[in-house]
């Protein structure tokens, strides 16, 4: 069965816009066609359009729900329908499925692993000392995180205004000269003997620089890459650490 994909509505539709786009006979269209058409508003319908009556002859019959309803799992790159899961596949969001090596499912992984990796931090650095306001913004990173996990899984955007409470303004303007702010000079290298503590936040930051690249090629589709919410946010999010890294060498999480 042939399956309409958002790449060739992209051609077809590049210098038109019709209010409803119908699906002929025989192909279906694939999840990222139909939301394409949704973004841009065309309605979606099956078969080919018809001309309109002269005046109605009968009230219409209840329009049938579309087979990707009825189905219980549907292939999120193919548009093909399954009754039972597929061992090699899971759920990108809702009932669509993609196999288990694809690169939206690798993306989700590093995410989580990121945010195991923080939560061991803050245990370690709990059990060494009184750092509370080291511990509290980890959490605030966390936080973000676990948001943009769940904006990923429902398929919503991802929002987030602050970071350590600093605009992305404010992130991008301290971390490009933390001499002004913290009295450290740029892209100092770590080194073992700025201790333990400053190693696990250095082992965040490139971790977080690791899930951005997992992001990058999770959401690339041909040229241009979507949910560059997500995108944006990591790289902010990595900027946020080497910021933590500064401060701690500035003294601002205590001795």
């Amino acid at each position: 069965m042939k399956v309409i994909t958002e790449a060739i509505l992209r051609v077809e539709l590049r210098n038109s816009q019709p209010e409803v786009f119908y699906i002929p006979e025989g192909k279906i269209l694939s999840p990222a066609g139909r939301e394409y058409l949704q973004q841009r508003k065309i309605k979606i319908e099956k078969g080919s359009p018809q001309p309109a009556p002269a005046a109605p002859l009968e009230k219409p019959a209840a329009p049938t729900a579309p087979a990707e309803l009825k189905a219980k799992y549907i292939d999120y790159d193919s548009g093909a329908f399954f009754n039972e899961k597929p061992e090699h596949m899971t759920q990108l969001y809702g009932n669509y499925l993609i196999p288990k090596d694809h690169p939206r499912i690798y993306f989700r992984g590093k995410l989580d692993s990121l945010q195991s990796l923080i939560v061991l931090s803050q245990a370690s650095i709990s059990e060494k000392g009184n750092r509370r306001r080291l511990i509290d913004d980890l959490g605030g990173i966390l936080n973000i995180l676990r948001e943009m996990m769940r904006c990923d899984v429902l398929n919503e955007e991802f929002k987030n205004a602050t970071i350590l409470g600093l605009t992305h303004e404010q992130l991008r303007e301290r971390s490009h000269n933390p001499m002004k702010f913290y009295k450290i000079k740029q892209m100092l290298l770590p080194d073992y003997t700025m201790g333990v503590e400053y190693a696990m936040l250095n082992q965040i930051r490139s971790a977080v620089r690791e899930t951005e690249v997992a992001a990058t090629m999770a959401f690339k589709e041909g040229t241009k890459y979507t949910r560059q919410d997500i995108i944006q946010e990591l790289n902010r999010l990595s900027s946020a650490m080497h910021i933590m890294m500064c401060m701690y060498l500035g003294g601002e999480y205590g001795p």
